[in-house]
């Protein structure tokens, strides 16, 4: 079945169609959820949650990108866990880099794939994952829909609900911002980012 017959089948309340929905896109859903919230268990919570309400909304889909129609529902569920966050702040320890870099262009690697290069691409990422964490929520959003999901502009305003030009402009201050916060890091570049 394609995603189209995928939807009808789940919107007639198949629950075997909204399964292999959920594995098609539970990466992508985990992602986002672990990079804006930076920390697994809290990405893991907001990702099931978000899953369990697009199944309870998956009867109003009405076309269109069904994952940008996720990733919305993914980037709701993560702002709540934020919000709960504002009114009982706690720290994680164990905020360690767990998640796959399947979709990363962040993370690519500039250098050979021994072990010790392998080590350095950890650091890499730990840092922009760490420099994601200081953005504020929409400008992180954006950059990990654009840079890290890959997205394009139109399905990114899609998936945040806000103009095209909103989306640019949070995208450009969110880049520059983890721009400068990299730079600060110089140590941890590779040799080629470090002006």
């Amino acid at each position: 079945m394609d995603e189209a017959d995928l939807i009808a089948a789940s919107q007639k309340g198949d629950t075997a169609a909204f399964n292999q929905l959920v594995w098609a896109y539970q990466e992508r859903a985990y992602n986002l959820a672990y990079r804006m919230l930076g920390d697994p268990d809290a990405a893991a919570d907001a990702t099931q949650d978000a899953f369990l309400a697009a199944y309870r909304a998956i009867g109003g889909f009405r076309g269109g990108s069904f994952r940008a129609w996720i990733l919305r529902i993914v980037s709701n569920a993560c702002y709540d866990q934020l919000r709960r966050r504002q009114r009982r702040p706690t720290a994680s320890l164990e905020a360690l880099y767990t998640a796959s870099e399947e979709y990363s262009t962040l993370a690519q690697p500039r250098v050979g794939n021994g072990p010790e290069n392998h080590v350095l691409r950890q650091e890499v990422w730990e840092l922009v994952s760490a420099g994601l964490q200081t953005l504020p929520p929409d400008q992180r959003e954006a950059v990990i829909l654009r840079d890290i999901q890959g997205l394009d502009y139109q399905e990114i305003a899609q998936v945040t609900r806000v103009s095209l030009g909103t989306v640019k402009s949070r995208l450009s201050r969110g880049r520059s911002r983890l721009r400068d916060y990299l730079r600060r890091h110089p140590e941890l570049l590779p040799t080629d980012l470090r002006q």
